[in-house]
């Protein structure tokens, strides 16, 4: 039987340092100082053990030890800690990967699970309403698939399902001749992995591919407006990857407007791919086609690593060792700050998980 399954504040010093958020803190005064921040939330479990299942009992082990690995992140209680982040950042637009849905349904069996365990994106909305700061979803798109698999419990056997989307959230609060957004924009790359494994099955099954996707939309800031676009490329194959760029720049990405990219690349900067080994273009290409890296552009000796932390986020110092999350902007604007999150031991949850396996990005941009 083939199943659908897949994959605090700042101290006072940091706010004195050279681009950082204390430097531009004048220059966010001004009249046209967009705002933004990439962030990806860790859908909380490596996937690689349930794609390496090779028998049905194997994928039942395989899917059980994840869900048990999701469980031990516990989403709800780094959702304070992002939330948090955002709140003392209180960016405009928020670039959003892995905003994952976890559903059950109990017993396994025929249909698709329904019964919410965990959604993401609404606990992360809840907790920032719950800091008095508005935002919402101005598009969303459904990426990696939409997978289910069953699990091993003691009463016998539960299909758990992930659906992975990426969102750009936008602040609510602001009065609309501040801050608005139109020409909201998401799709699908039609470049994408196809996945054959023994206990999954193999295309032409739609569920077995591991897709991507884009959010756009046009930001209006006092008069000034921006393309502002969101996305989370594929890690594990660099050609289907490089074909995902391509695909941006030939649609949300081919604008006259400024323009301002958010996301995981999983392409780090000179070449080298966010899977051991690799080598991949997408950094490279974005800069060649007229980009310009907000963090190098303000802090060119800082390495800026954000990924990535120990699946359980439980390891005791910070293992981010390559720079993937990106802030990159086109056209008349001007990067006044970046800032990182998600490497020090403040930036860790009460019972000491960091708040993802990824750092956070946020810049200051000044439109021109």
């Amino acid at each position: 039987m083939a199943r659908r399954w897949f994959t605090s504040a700042l101290c006072a010093l940091a706010l004195l340092a050279p681009g950082s958020l204390g430097a531009a803190s004048a220059a966010e005064g001004g009249r046209a100082s967009l705002r933004v921040m990439t962030r990806n939330l860790y859908l909380g479990a490596d996937l690689a053990p349930v794609l390496a299942a090779t028998s049905p009992q194997g994928l039942v082990a395989a899917v059980t030890a994840v869900w048990a690995n999701v469980r031990a992140t516990d989403f709800p209680e780094r959702a304070e800690a992002l939330a948090d982040e955002i709140a003392a950042g209180d960016p405009h637009l928020v670039g959003v990967q892995e905003a994952v849905l976890w559903r059950s349904q109990t017993p396994a069996g025929p249909g698709s699970a329904t019964h919410v365990e965990y959604d993401f994106l609404q606990i992360l909305l809840a907790e920032l309403s719950a800091r008095g700061k508005h935002y919402a979803a101005v598009a969303s798109v459904t990426v990696g698939s939409d997978f289910e698999a069953p699990r091993s419990t003691p009463t016998g056997l539960q299909d758990i399902r992930l659906t992975d989307r990426d969102v750009l959230l936008a602040r609510t609060d602001l009065p609309d001749h501040t801050f608005s957004v139109a020409n909201a924009q998401a799709a699908r790359f039609q470049s994408h992995v196809p996945l054959c494994r023994p206990v999954l099955g193999c295309p032409p099954n739609p569920a077995l591919r591991v897709e991507r996707g884009w959010v756009a939309a046009d930001a209006t800031l006092r008069g000034r407006t921006t393309r502002v676009v969101t996305t989370h490329l594929e890690p594990a194959a660099p050609a289907v990857q490089e074909a995902q760029t391509d695909e941006l720049l030939a649609g949300p990405l081919n604008t006259k407007l400024p323009t301002v990219l958010l996301g995981d690349l999983n392409s780090a900067a000179g070449g080298v791919g966010a899977t051991p080994g690799t080598n991949t273009q997408s950094h490279n290409r974005l800069l060649a086609a007229g980009f310009t890296d907000a963090w190098t552009a303000t802090r060119p000796r800082d390495p800026g690593f954000t990924c990535c932390q120990a699946a359980d986020l439980r390891n005791t110092t910070s293992a981010l060792t390559q720079r993937i999350d990106y802030v990159l902007i086109r056209g008349k604007i001007t990067a006044l700050s970046t800032h990182r999150v998600g490497r020090a031991q403040a930036d860790r949850t009460p019972s000491g998980l960091w708040p993802s396996d990824h750092a956070r990005v946020r810049a200051v941009l000044q439109l021109r």
